[in-house]
């Protein structure tokens, strides 16, 4: 009798979670992997192409090469390219043969647009850091720490009911007492499961994350519309006429009206913008998933977690609408699963309930532990 009373005081301290050796507030992800992998691509892809650019500008030198007339010596050139440059008007004549000048500055100031454009994408993300982070990570540690204590009280309850029912003159009477503590629900967590359904009812981590992918989506649709812009009124224009007779060289009867100039950077600009673009254009329906995950519940995260005695946030219907703060946190404690130590365990034994002959025997963690230390063998048969 005592070899079996050990072997059963050995399974139940074997159950029991072990403490976190570390602090679980440095390992906690506050970023849901789609959107760190939305943070990477919409934020570096145009730093790292504008850096490109900049490194051909430094390297080739002069981005435009005009062609001055042959009696222009060299600084007569090197001044034409100069003052075309600062100037990028197109001078054209119309369908009806009147001169007209466009602009092609949008083109120089190109590459720091997409340094803009990196800012603002970065901008939802120090919203989501700054407005919400530091509370979830509050949520976090709470629902964690208590989800696994919930479990191992569950194994200590086991072992009080081990020890009460060795002690008992009447097996009999002890499982009257247990099934009638159940029914009076003297197992429940109210902290836990109040606390859910507290966030269930407040609206403000949802409404931060939600506005946070409407931002996102806002400039990933400008951006597209601005390289778009930019493509039909200036990326099909790499040659231009330029006209250097202002100011002292007005006058000037030597120098040509019109110099036909070619921008040296356009292919590269091109290829910029298109990539920009063509990226973008694929991670808007990334976002637009990563907000309508919202509209449903995660509920195979607490499914499980009904194990615990009297948790039943799902079975008593206390999931209602799913846009709130409660459905936020379950996104988040899915993508921090590995701090979650009790999951592991409550999902193995949910796995051996439903392969178990007699299911009716197990309802709770409890119950396995109650078989698991043959506390079966007197336990009534419903």
């Amino acid at each position: 009798m005592s070899l079996s009373h050990t072997a059963a005081e050995y399974m139940l301290s074997d159950a029991l979670l072990p403490d976190p050796g570390g602090s679980r507030a440095k390992g906690l992800r506050l970023e849901l992997p789609s959107d760190r992998l939305l943070k990477f691509i919409t934020v570096g892809l145009p730093l790292f192409l504008v850096s490109l650019a900049f490194a051909r500008e430094f390297s080739t030198g002069s981005q435009i090469s005009c062609f001055s007339p042959t009696n222009f010596s060299g600084k007569q050139s090197a001044y034409v390219d100069t003052a075309c440059w600062d100037s990028l008007l197109h001078h054209g004549v119309d369908a009806e043969g009147q001169a007209v000048t466009k602009s092609l500055w949008v083109l120089k100031v190109f590459p720091y647009s997409l340094l803009v454009v990196a800012v603002l994408m970065y901008l939802p993300y120090l919203l989501w850091r700054y407005a919400a982070a530091p509370a979830l990570h509050c949520d976090l540690l709470f629902i964690i720490d208590e989800l696994d204590k919930s479990y191992n009280r569950s194994v200590r309850l086991v072992q009080h009911m081990r020890k009460v029912q060795q002690a008992s003159a009447e097996p009999e009477r002890f499982w009257e007492e247990y099934e009638r503590a159940r029914r009076e629900r003297y197992f429940e967590f109210p902290l836990l499961e109040r606390y859910l359904t507290c966030k269930q009812h407040a609206h403000s981590l949802v409404f931060i994350y939600i506005l946070r992918n409407l931002l996102l989506l806002l400039f990933l649709v400008a951006t597209c519309l601005y390289l778009v812009f930019l493509h039909l009124n200036i990326f099909f224009q790499d040659e231009f006429s330029c006209s250097i007779k202002t100011g002292l060289l007005q006058a000037e009867p030597h120098i040509p009206p019109l110099i036909p100039c070619k921008l040296v950077f356009f292919s590269v600009f091109q290829l910029i913008s298109l990539s920009v673009g063509g990226v973008y254009v694929l991670l808007i329906p990334v976002v637009i998933y990563n907000a309508l995950q919202l509209c449903q519940w995660d509920k195979g995260l607490l499914s499980v977690y009904e194990m615990l005695p009297a948790f039943d946030l799902l079975s008593r219907k206390m999931l209602t609408c799913p846009i709130n703060d409660l459905n936020v946190i379950l996104l988040f404690l899915r993508a921090n699963i590995s701090e979650l130590t009790s999951f592991g365990r409550l999902n193995a034994v949910n796995a051996l309930r439903e392969t178990t002959s007699n299911k009716e025997d197990i309802d709770t963690v409890v119950d396995f532990m109650t078989l698991l230390v043959g506390l079966e063998t007197t336990k009534p048969k419903p």
